[in-house]
């Protein structure tokens, strides 16, 4: 029994060793085959897939292009810009790491605060994030020295969009900025591999696709951490195409100084080409505080200041455009056959419809006499055009107004601008679900009411006058410069003579709105004033500007080009809470066209240094302004 059960065992012992035997040499087979597959048959593609975690391709951001004003200065550019940048995957502890820089270098709360925005909104894996921008020369020296300690953190003089006429430029150019999720969505992301920044506002949005260029290509050998060792190769990217501007930066820092310290806006245009020469809205800021991304202390200071430095008023501000239309809607009245040049009324200071006892008042009270329309355009006497305004009607009056321009968007590459409103019974009917007034009409007639306009369309419309009847869309650019204009169905040559004839007696009559501000000139300006209500007054009160609170006084407004008889520049202004544009709005524009006219040296085409360095300083009050 025991020599049977050895003889079983034995046996058993020998088909086990078999079976494993014969499962290794299968399993060999099997390997050795694998190997084969993998030499011979997969080769191609491993060797692909092995030189892909070798090499890396890179985006390489196109410098975008210059923005240079009408003289070939330079009002917005690339400078070198000294970044410390990290990538994440490299990092163990990201806040050990940020830790860390504060100690070695000053990095504020508004720092920090960027750097995890930009860290959210990363597009890719292993994008470098900006920790710190702007470093200066001994701080990128204090991180650099112990550089090797840092895996993840490296410093690179990356180009940085710069505006070195700050404020100045900030409503006219925009800025650009880092690009939103929303943008994301819409932009052709390939375009954008190299860049993080966008045209946000003004000429960099409206010339986004030139001034951006073509991202090009560096290809790349990397370390199994995904550090790089070495570049392999490289396609240059294509520089931004450079953007000329009928803008000149001269002009558009004495703007911003003849306004000093008021609120308003100021729009000027070459009646030759309708090129905006100059554009200032005030109180203004520095677009060089978005580039990078601003803190949200910073742009809270910004929104809550209640003199609102970031809204536009030349583009956005809508105001009644008040008596600075009259020489327009006087030659629309012409045209219809409201009223003639011969056609007289007697004035007595105030207008009333038929069969009502309301009285619209004149601005002087006991009225101007035998009045006729050049007396009208030249004393601005509203009574004449109550009058002209009913016999005209709304519909007509709406019709030959948007001739001028009034009631839509202007300019062919200018961003953000209003409409306004030019009113009509359609627009009442739409906007209000309401039926239109005779009364409204009446008010109509003196630029008030439901009215409202914006500087660039009391511009464009002045540019028209100036022009003598050929309306031209206004325009930043010279690349714009292909439109010759259209006609203004209004009137002949002489009409618009004797429209024009009166404009220049506005300021050089003896009994012009603005005669004051003329004189001693030795040329020839064309103008019309305009005060507009921002409160209403009741029937039988007499405003006193002094006994009203600053913000609730009239708007001061000014029209005008000069010089008259060959104009070379065009000027709408409104100078908020000013007043009267007779004597606040016209000795400005004096100042403005003295400058353009007489005093300009072409050998002197920028604003001296010292004038910017004092504006930048005072755009800084409202970013570190109270919010009280």
């Amino acid at each position: 029994m025991e020599l049977s059960t050895g003889v079983r065992e034995k046996h058993l012992i020998q088909n086990r060793v078999m079976v494993a035997a014969i499962g290794g040499a299968c399993l060999l087979i099997l390997l050795v085959i694998r190997l084969i597959w993998l030499q011979l048959i997969e080769t191609e593609r491993f060797q692909t897939a092995s030189e892909a975690n070798r090499l890396q391709t890179l985006p390489v951001s196109p410098a975008r292009g210059l923005i240079v004003d009408r003289n070939g200065l330079i009002l917005a550019e690339n400078r070198p810009n000294l970044q410390l940048l990290l990538v994440p995957e490299e990092v163990d502890d990201i806040d050990l790491m940020v830790s860390e820089v504060r100690s070695r270098i000053e990095f504020t709360d508004g720092d920090a605060e960027r750097f995890a925005k930009n860290l959210k909104s990363r597009r890719r894996p292993r994008d470098p994030v900006v920790v710190k921008d702007d470093l200066s020369e001994t701080e990128a020296a204090l991180i650099a020295v112990d550089l090797f300690q840092f895996p993840g953190l490296q410093i690179e003089a990356r180009p940085t969009r710069f505006y070195p006429y700050g404020g100045l430029t900030a409503h006219s150019l925009g800025y650009v900025g880092r690009l939103s999720l929303n943008e994301l969505q819409a932009i052709e992301e390939s375009r954008y591999a190299g860049t993080e920044t966008i045209g946000k506002s003004g000429v960099e949005k409206a010339y986004e696709d030139a001034l951006l260029g073509q991202v090009g290509v560096e290809r790349v050998e990397t370390s199994a951490r995904g550090q790089i060792m070495r570049s392999v190769d490289r396609d240059d990217p294509v520089p931004g195409a450079d953007i000329p501007l009928h803008l000149d930066i001269g002009l558009t820092a004495k703007l911003y100084e003849a306004l000093g310290d008021r609120r308003g806006a100021i729009v000027a245009m070459d009646p030759k080409t309708g090129g905006v020469l100059g554009l200032a809205s005030a109180p203004t800021y520095d677009a060089n505080a978005f580039i990078g991304g601003i803190s949200q202390a910073e742009y809270a200071a910004l929104q809550v200041n209640q003199d609102t430095p970031l809204f536009n008023r030349a583009l956005r501000g809508q105001y009644p455009p008040g008596s600075t239309i009259k020489p327009m809607l006087g030659l629309v009245g012409l045209h219809y056959g409201a009223v003639t040049w011969e056609k007289e009324i007697s004035d007595r200071g105030f207008f009333q419809l038929s069969g009502d006892d309301h009285k619209y008042r004149d601005w002087k009270k006991w009225g101007h006499g035998r009045v006729n329309i050049e007396k009208a355009v030249i004393e601005s006497c509203d009574t004449y055009f109550y009058e002209m305004a009913v016999r005209l009607g709304i519909d007509q009056m709406s019709e030959g107004m948007q001739w001028f321009g009034f009631g839509r968007r202007q300019g062919r590459d200018i961003q953000g601008d209003l409409p306004g409103i030019l009113p009509s019974r359609e627009w009442k009917r739409q906007a209000r679900n309401q039926s239109w007034y005779l009364g409204e009409t009446v008010i109509s007639g003196i630029g008030q009411g439901f009215w409202v306009t914006t500087p660039l369309q009391l511009a464009a419309a002045t540019t028209a006058m100036a022009r003598r009847g050929n309306f031209i869309e206004p325009h930043f650019s010279v690349l714009e410069d292909v439109d010759a204009g259209a006609p203004v169905p209004l009137g002949d040559s002489m009409d618009w003579e004797r429209m024009i004839d009166a404009m220049e007696d506005v300021l050089h009559g003896e009994r012009g709105t603005a005669r004051g501000a003329a004189r001693g000139l030795n040329y020839r300006i064309a103008g019309k004033t305009g005060t507009v209500q921002v409160v209403g007054i009741a029937q039988e009160e007499e405003y006193k500007a002094e006994e009203i609170e600053e913000r609730l006084r009239d708007h001061a407004l000014f029209v005008g080009f000069a010089p008259a008889d060959s104009p070379s520049i065009v000027l709408a202004l409104v100078i908020e809470n000013g007043g009267s544009g007779g004597t606040t709005a016209a000795p400005v524009a004096r100042q403005i066209f003295d400058y353009w006219v007489l005093e300009r040296n072409e050998g002197e085409r920028a604003p001296d240094t010292a004038y910017v360095s004092t504006m930048n300083q005072q755009v800084l009050r409202y970013v570190n302004a109270d919010s009280n």
